[in-house]
């Protein structure tokens, strides 16, 4: 007999796997009869040009993320040269 945990339902409100149900950029309601544009393994779109667009900001945001990390990585090492390092301190009460 097999154990049933491997076929229950994932329980209503929780989170997961997108359901593919709705185009995940646009939310149009995905048609069984009709194709499903896969994006990440798991993200449906209702086209090829919804799943594109997603390409497009994923790529624009993960610039943006490298941009600031370095922005920040050098700007971290040049505001501090010739400074000394912070030090804690504790205040007795």
């Amino acid at each position: 007999m097999a154990c049933s945990f491997f076929f229950d339902a994932e329980p209503v409100g929780e989170h997961g796997m997108p359901a593919l149900d709705a185009c995940a950029l646009c939310a149009k309601p995905l048609a069984r009869d009709c194709d499903v544009f896969m994006y990440r393994g798991d993200t449906p779109f209702c086209s090829e040009d919804c799943r594109h667009e997603q390409m497009r900001l994923d790529a624009v945001c993960e610039r943006h993320a490298a941009w600031r990390l370095q922005r920040y990585s050098s700007g971290t090492t040049e505001s501090h040269r010739g400074q000394r390092a912070p030090r804690k301190v504790s205040i007795a009460s």
